[in-house]
């Protein structure tokens, strides 16, 4: 194969992933019409369409997409490869992607990258905190950070946290005025802070086991949130019970200003794990990140 295929076959797979050709062109370096021009001649001689190209959105042919799924294992390789020269260098480097939610990130990536960056200060770290479940392989992220219920079974799984719960609270006054729920049925009678879900865009059924018995419920009040840190503020103001993860809750549960609802029904789950192909190799610098966030109980 030519060289310069090759060339073409990298700018391909760039446009491929960036969905844009200006886009594309600025990772590239290159003039959007130079790269435009560069996947017309590949086109050509392979003799078939790999790009079909719109106003908003640049997006893969049938032909395009498996030519994209050979090459992106390939790339990897390549990449894996060149990272894993840093071994010769004293210090290990390379750029890490992880994608994760809100919560994880702030509560157990970022106070431990925060650290490490200061150790390691050649290797450069990316996080996108985001609520939907992403395909890792797709978005070529190196891992992602999901709760242990959520893996796919052709992952590997490191934890990284303790086991999580989530629990509902309300506001002393709140419950003076319209009384303590005795069982997660007994929310349907009270206002209740929804959360409405970034990924779905439905809103979340609170969730709730006892003795082997699971109740899912859904309930109802005047506000709709999509953030924990804001319905702790509307729980803390007294404006209905708030279902969140019990970290956002334990400064307010010491302090008084909030407490405890069907605590009996909110036992323990899995915590966050950190996950990534089973088939990739894992970079020197990537290992020493995962030893980093591996958890390790007190």
């Amino acid at each position: 194969m030519r060289r310069q295929t090759l060339a073409d076959l990298e700018a391909f797979a760039v446009v491929a992933e960036e969905g844009s050709f200006t886009r594309a062109a600025a990772r590239l370096a290159v003039s959007t019409s130079a790269l435009s021009h560069t996947i017309r001649k590949l086109e050509t001689r392979i003799g078939l369409r790999l790009l079909t190209r719109t106003t908003r959105r640049v997006a893969t042919t049938e032909a395009g997409e498996r030519l994209l799924d050979t090459l992106r294992p390939a790339i990897d390789t390549i990449e894996r490869q060149l990272a894993e020269l840093s071994d010769l260098r004293d210090r290990p480097s390379g750029t890490i992607r992880i994608t994760a939610s809100d919560h994880s990130a702030r509560t157990l990536l970022w106070p431990v990258i925060d650290r490490f960056l200061a150790d390691y200060p050649d290797i450069n770290v990316e996080i996108n905190a985001e609520s939907g479940l992403t395909d890792i392989v797709a978005e070529r992220y190196d891992a992602g950070v999901r709760l242990g219920e959520q893996l796919a079974k052709d992952m590997i799984a490191v934890r990284i946290g303790p086991p999580l719960r989530m629990v509902a609270v309300a506001a002393p006054a709140y419950l003076a005025a319209h009384g303590r729920p005795e069982t997660p049925h007994d929310l349907t009678r009270h206002k209740c802070i929804n959360l409405r879900m970034w990924s779905s865009g439905g809103l979340y059924s609170w969730e709730f086991e006892k003795d082997g018995q699971a109740v899912n419920v859904r309930v109802e009040g005047q506000l709709i949130l999509n953030r924990g840190p804001l319905i702790l503020d509307a729980a803390r103001a007294g404006h209905g019970i708030a279902f969140l993860m019990e970290d956002y809750v334990t400064e307010a549960i010491s302090g008084g200003v909030l407490e405890y609802v069907l605590d009996d029904w909110c036992p323990p789950f899995d915590g966050y794990h950190l996950y990534y192909p089973s088939r990739r190799q894992p970079t020197p610098a990537f290992s020493l990140l995962v030893e980093a966030l591996r958890y390790r109980a007190a």
